[in-house]
């Protein structure tokens, strides 16, 4: 999702001024700020080629520092900019790319094959290439369906990456019916093909009632900035059900779960305790399986993560980062 970050995470807005300029120019807005956070951060957005396919993403910083490149991927229907509010966070000297996922905002849109979680799989470690991150070992960190691909990308290339990071990922089997999925299976059951995705919202009660599902705290946006939300969102919703179809589809619904398996390098698990999309017992699945993991569980947080606990977050990171960093350095020593 994309959402303006309010405060408790990097953006205040004088209410009056800001209901003014949304009354305005909603859509343009709302991008003028992303805009303004990704100077203010240092982040530059850039453009790279595989082929004939474009990826977009911003980047700060350069490789080879202390601690290894952060790739981060993005949420079902978000952007990269969605990792504003962590970024805020990290280290200034901290090399950073956050992309667009495949067919998202300025990432090439083609077709089903792309969206899959194994296309994007695909899809990712090409732009992994064609920026030269493939040079020496980087941490990758996903959320939600991101989350989905960093995991099934850390199973298949395992000699690119040192780490990773997953908060909140999609692809399970949970012990626990979500929220959300407990309303997937009822639309499935009542055979209900015309009724709204929560996720895909096209009204603004329907976008009220997927942020109530995505965060745990409440956003109480002013109604002009919902409105401009939801324009943002509408022009896009026929390539968000494509790729959901996709996603929930029988080859992806529960990809990550059967790639655990092939995982070897050390993985940080990231859930909101309160999570309606993708239920927090997820996290005990990882921890059976990948019994190396290292599980962090926030209360009174919800899915979106990086929106409602960004400092959190970043520094839970950047600590996982530094424990491996560690323990890398006393292995050389013994041997």
């Amino acid at each position: 999702m994309e959402l303006i970050v309010l405060s408790g995470g990097i953006l205040v807005v004088p209410v009056l001024a800001f209901i003014t300029s949304v009354l305005f120019w909603p859509g343009q807005l709302l991008k003028a700020y992303n805009w303004y956070w990704r100077r203010r951060l240092g982040l530059v957005v850039r453009y790279s080629n595989y082929g004939s396919y474009r990826f977009c993403y911003s980047s700060r910083g350069t490789p080879g520092g202390a601690t290894p490149t952060l790739l981060m991927l993005h949420g079902f229907s978000a952007t990269k900019d969605m990792w504003l509010p962590v970024v805020k966070y990290l280290p200034r000297n901290q090399h950073v790319v956050c992309v667009d996922m495949p067919g998202h905002e300025g990432t090439s849109r083609t077709g089903a094959e792309d969206y899959c979680i194994q296309g994007q799989v695909r899809r990712i470690h090409q732009f992994v290439q064609s920026i030269g991150l493939d040079k020496r070992p980087f941490h990758v960190v996903g959320t939600s369906m991101g989350g989905n691909v960093a995991g099934v990308y850390t199973a298949h290339y395992p000699d690119y990456l040192c780490s990773a990071t997953l908060i909140c990922p999609a692809g399970l089997v949970y012990p626990t019916d979500s929220e959300f999925i407990s309303r997937l299976r009822e639309l499935e059951k009542n055979d209900q093909q015309e009724e709204p995705i929560p996720l895909i919202p096209s009204t603004i009660k329907e976008l009220e009632d997927m942020l109530r599902l995505c965060c745990f705290t409440p956003i109480n946006l002013p109604r002009p900035a919902m409105r401009g939300l939801l324009d943002n969102r509408i022009p896009n919703n026929g390539f968000y059900k494509e790729v959901f179809m996709e996603i929930v589809g029988e080859k992806s619904r529960h990809s990550l779960q059967e790639n655990l398996h092939l995982i070897t390098a050390p993985v940080q698990v990231i859930w909101g305790k309160e999570d309606q999309v993708v239920d927090v017992s997820g996290a005990t699945v990882l921890q059976s399986t990948l019994p190396n993991c290292q599980v962090e569980l926030l209360e009174n947080c919800g899915h979106s993560v990086a929106l409602e606990r960004p400092r959190k977050a970043a520094n839970l990171i950047i600590d996982f980062l530094s424990a491996q960093d560690a323990s890398g350095e006393k292995a050389k020593k013994h041997s």
